[in-house]
């Protein structure tokens, strides 16, 4: 596949942060103690500033990283579009985020997600005023009702990650890493389709590239890796408690991206992305839904090339767990390795 005219460049992702800036939060960036002490203890590892760094995407509006790239893609819709609306397909965190943008924008947002999508997640889309339409034993049937949609009632379609001005918006947790902390070593990203790490990647790498950036997939919902591995895209159909990790496949934008910035992707199971859950509950004081939670798991299970004396930030993509399930998700986790 040529992908030599997919690649978001550093003056967009620049224009993107300005232009986002007023309407989304600039996120905390948290440190924990507990859990550079835990890497030591298990791993040998002494992480810099005795601290892992988190990036608290899940303090974000609409609780995800979502809106930075969605109100990036809503601000680039001509007059005519915007009198149309838009629709999206969505697990959750893209539907929610296209559903606050969208209001913010005076814009119609029809979201549609799998009939059994998160329920907190569909409550919020509803609340920021979208039409949620449930439908699809999958994300891929999902896919198909959204695509019959856009041609009954005239939308315009919004990708959830594959589109250049959505990459180009969630470039700025990249430039806010940055600016916290300017001599990371090493940043660790959860990976649905691919559009947050194509932007943090891009804008990280374009800036200071001697940082290293690692992507975290489930082993359910690989679609990155697969698409990696065979230089295009593959469909999938994802299945993962990490629902917001759940895209039936990488975009061929997100895969070009990737394939240029990404300096290595792990794959690990549920029960350990439900142990990075438990850890950030119960250690560092912090909710995560498990999307947000894989880049955490990671690094605490030891799965990637971390060695001592580095600065590692890892991305809480995402805090928008159904409170309901919390306790029966933490119960699933895997025990935490030993030393």
């Amino acid at each position: 596949m040529d992908t030599s005219e997919r690649i978001v460049g550093l003056p967009e992702m620049l224009a993107a942060r300005e232009r986002i800036a007023s309407r989304v939060h600039r996120t905390p960036m948290l440190s924990s103690v507990a859990a550079a002490s835990f890497v030591r203890d298990a791993h040998g590892i002494e992480l810099a500033d005795d601290g892992l760094y988190l990036k608290a995407e899940h303090l974000q509006k609409t609780g995800s990283f979502k809106p930075r790239g969605l109100t990036n893609r809503v601000l680039a819709l001509d007059a005519a579009q915007r009198r149309s609306g838009i629709i999206t397909v969505s697990a959750g965190n893209a539907a929610q985020a296209y559903a606050w943008a969208g209001a913010s924008a005076g814009v119609a947002v029809t979201v549609v997600m799998p009939a059994a999508a998160n329920r907190s997640k569909v409550d919020a889309c509803l609340g920021y005023g979208a039409e949620v339409v449930l439908h699809g034993a999958h994300v891929g049937e999902t896919f198909a009702e959204m695509e019959r949609l856009v041609a009954e009632r005239n939308l315009t379609f919004v990708h959830p990650f594959d589109d250049p001005d959505v990459i180009a918006g969630h470039g700025s947790v990249g430039f806010e890493i940055l600016d916290d902390l300017p001599e990371v070593d090493v940043v660790v990203v959860g990976v649905g389709g691919g559009g947050l790490i194509s932007g943090v990647a891009a804008a990280i790498k374009e800036t200071r590239p001697a940082t290293r950036v690692y992507g975290v997939e489930p082993d359910g919902s690989n679609a990155m890796q697969l698409a990696l591995a065979a230089g295009e895209v593959v469909r999938i159909q994802p299945q993962t408690v990490a629902d917001g990790l759940g895209a039936p496949f990488a975009g061929a934008w997100t895969l070009a991206m990737c394939q240029r910035y990404l300096d290595g992707l792990v794959v690990i199971d549920d029960a350990t992305i439900l142990a990075g859950v438990r850890f950030a509950a119960e250690r560092t004081k912090q909710v995560l839904e498990p999307g947000g939670a894989a880049a955490l798991a990671a690094v605490l299970f030891g799965r990637l090339p971390i060695a001592s004396g580095e600065r590692v930030c890892v991305v809480a993509s995402g805090g928008n767990v159904e409170i309901s399930r919390l306790g029966e998700l933490i119960a699933a986790a895997a025990p935490l390795p030993s030393a």
